[in-house]
């Protein structure tokens, strides 16, 4: 059965990629979906079998490779933490399937499509699957090639191929940090499989490491390179710039890859590693403070987006601060919990926002938007739901999880807990504002008009770059999406309604010990999960206030005085700039990084190939031999007393040498 789960979307994308333009376009759509379906399935099957059930076992498929004191299996382990991955990827990677054969009906390369988010399925399962190190490192850059491939797969766009070779070098920061950090608990423990690794982890908790010129701590060290990996895979603080232009990727890749599944690899690689990440309250301080950072810095900039697949990806960016706000508190299964719920609403929140821009024949911009709920009723209640719950509106999935997170900060006590706490309840409150501003200019009022909050007409985004009218069908005013697509929003409305009450008692609860069995790793000193249920009342109600405040004031900025925002922007002029910059992170990297190394390349490639090695090697020599023989050529005058003269000039030159020379 696992076998099937893992490796049927890597048959999917074989068929589909070698044999699609063979088959045909719907025989890979329906074959690579129908395929995803059943690994949806079976993998429900083992999450309900694992967590509740008889526990962890492991697969073991094959030896991989064997050098030295490195032994690398390629085994799936199966634990708790495995089968919620596996549950959120599949799930979410099959409503995706279903939901890009609408939306993608027209694209002449359906089965490319298919097959890479096959293939991406297939990486993702890889890595939370992983027994080892060097296993999760595959699926790591297997996932990072096919969002590669996917975000760029209009490679016609000149925006697409930037957006998709953005992503693919600024995880590769991230990404050098993580092999270091591999290396290093390698020259650690000995091993690279979780078991061994997590049972040296006590032998190794007080060595010293000298590294850049430092000693450190060596748990400390390893977890910090470790961490550096998670930060670029799921777009925090410093290592984010690029997750909001993968947004030039087609909608349903934005679901599948940053809403679902590759962003919260990192979140899961921390929690894999929590019994390594336990023996040093220093990283995990660190852990705490870049997801809270994350958390607020992502969420003023959501405020002033204007882009509808912007708005949810910084919004994405800001969830997974939380996410690892718990983790670094020691609260691993709220964040795991989060991360588990949180698939749910932001998926349908990315596909309800694709059926928005079929409805608007491919048009991003909310604020050429308006008056949509009584045009696409179905996909205006799907938005409402995943608003709601992205809210924390209680009883929805993100009340019981998102609450958790905060509750659980303030309960750790631990780092810089006072800091991530406050961020986190300010949060909150921009979360509801930006995502009710959303909705609103989406689907409530009048149709607007061309502008945006300054007066100013934009041009807004093509979703597909084509320059027809809403998939040929001749529509002119906005309409409902196929049946085929409203399918998948209705699933996930009912992930994001129910998940968070059906499982909070297995996350959060007394059964938390039971559910997981051990996949997540809480030292003896940790009791944050008994403490966050003893926290003050003002804590707990905290989220809850911010949320309607934040919601009264998206209703009175984009409902009853429609005007404020205008006059706020225009009087607040620089902040306003500031944050529709993105605190200009793109800017201040590329005059720090970007021109430097653009600069460094031209130098390198005029004067050191081209002047130096070129010019001294192949180029030079071919250009003496070439300034030789034309002075040889000058030789060829065939005039008979030339050649005379230089046969005369020969055996004198002869005589010379023999007399003076020779002669011994």
């Amino acid at each position: 059965m696992v076998q099937a789960i893992v490796f049927l979307p890597l048959l999917g994308f074989l068929i589909a990629g070698l044999f699609g333009r063979v088959l045909g376009a719907r025989p890979s759509e329906l074959i690579t979906t129908g395929f995803l379906i059943v690994g949806a399935v079976l993998s429900w099957i083992v999450f309900f079998d694992v967590g509740f059930g008889r526990g962890a076992y492991t697969v073991q498929l094959a030896s991989w490779m064997r050098s030295g004191g490195l032994v690398v299996d390629w085994s799936l382990r199966i634990d708790t933490l495995t089968a919620v991955m596996l549950v959120v990827v599949n799930s979410v990677s099959a409503l995706v399937h279903l939901y890009s054969i609408g939306y993608m009906h027209e694209d002449p390369s359906r089965p490319r499509f298919f097959g890479y988010l096959s293939l991406f399925t297939f990486a993702m399962l890889m890595l939370v699957t992983a027994d080892n190190l060097v296993q999760m490192f595959f699926g790591w850059e297997g996932v990072g090639l096919a969002s590669y491939l996917l975000i760029g797969f209009w490679y016609e766009k000149p925006s697409a191929t930037a957006a998709a070779m953005k992503a693919f070098i600024v995880n590769r920061v991230g990404d050098f940090g993580f092999m270091l950090g591999i290396f290093l608990v390698f020259v650690l423990s000995g091993s690279v499989g979780f078991d061994a690794i997590f049972a040296k982890v006590a032998s190794f908790s007080g060595l010293k490491f000298h590294f850049l010129g430092t000693d450190w701590n060596a748990v400390t060290l390893a977890c910090l390179l470790l961490f550096l990996g998670a930060m670029g895979k799921s777009a925090q603080f410093l290592l984010h710039t690029w997750l909001p232009d993968a947004m030039e990727g087609p909608t349903p890749v934005s679901a599948l890859i940053h809403a679902a599944t590759m962003v919260t690899a990192g979140v899961f690689m921390v929690a894999r590693l929590s019994p390594l990440f336990e023996a040093s309250p220093d990283a995990l301080a660190v852990v705490m403070f870049i997801g809270a950072t994350t958390a607020f810095f992502a969420g003023t900039i959501g405020l002033v987006q204007n882009d509808i697949k912007r708005v949810i990806a910084y919004s994405t960016c800001s969830q997974l601060g939380f996410m690892f706000a718990a983790l670094g508190a020691g609260a691993y299964s709220a964040g795991v919990f989060h991360l588990f719920t949180h698939a749910f609403f932001k998926a349908l929140l990315f596909l309800g926002a694709g059926s928005v821009i079929h409805a608007m024949h491919h048009e991003q911009d909310i604020r050429r938007m308006g008056g949509l709920f009584s045009k696409i009723p179905f996909t205006g209640a799907m938005m409402l739901i995943g608003t709601l719950a992205l809210t924390g509106f209680p009883f929805t999935a993100g009340y019981f999880s998102k609450d958790a997170i905060i509750e659980s900060v303030y309960a750790s006590h631990a780092g810089p807990w006072g800091y991530a706490f406050i961020l986190l309840v300010i949060t909150a409150g921009m979360t509801s504002f930006y995502s009710w501003r959303l909705f609103f200019k989406t689907f409530a009022g009048k149709p607007a008009a061309a502008h945006d909050d300054h007066g100013h007409a934009h041009a807004a985004h093509d979703d597909h770059a084509h320059g027809h009218d809403d998939h040929g069908h001749g529509h002119h005013e906005p309409h409902e999406s196929p049946v085929v697509m409203l399918v998948p929003l209705a699933f996930l409305a009912f992930g994001a309604l129910a998940a968070g009450i059906a499982f909070k008692e297995a996350f959060l609860g007394h059964g938390y010990e039971a559910f997981f069995k051990g996949a997540l790793f809480t030292g003896k000193d940790n009791h944050v999960l008994h403490a966050m249920h003893e926290v003050p009342g003002w804590v707990v109600w905290s989220p809850t206030v911010m949320m309607v405040l934040g919601f009264a004031l998206a209703w009175l900025f984009y409902i009853a005085r429609p005007d404020l925002p205008v006059q706020l922007a225009q009087s607040h002029r620089l902040a306003y700039e500031f944050l529709l910059n993105k605190w200009y992170f793109d800017e201040l990297y590329d005059f720090l990084f970007v021109r430097p190394a653009k600069a460094l390349g031209r130098f390198l490639w005029k004067k050191g190939d081209g002047a130096v090695i070129d010019g001294l090697g192949p180029d030079g020599v071919s250009a003496r031999v070439i300034d030789v023989t034309n002075a040889v050529v000058r030789l060829q005058t065939g005039y008979v007393y030339h050649y005379a003269f230089a046969m005369l000039i020969g055996v004198a030159a002869f005589v010379t040498w023999y007399m003076f020379g020779g002669a011994h």
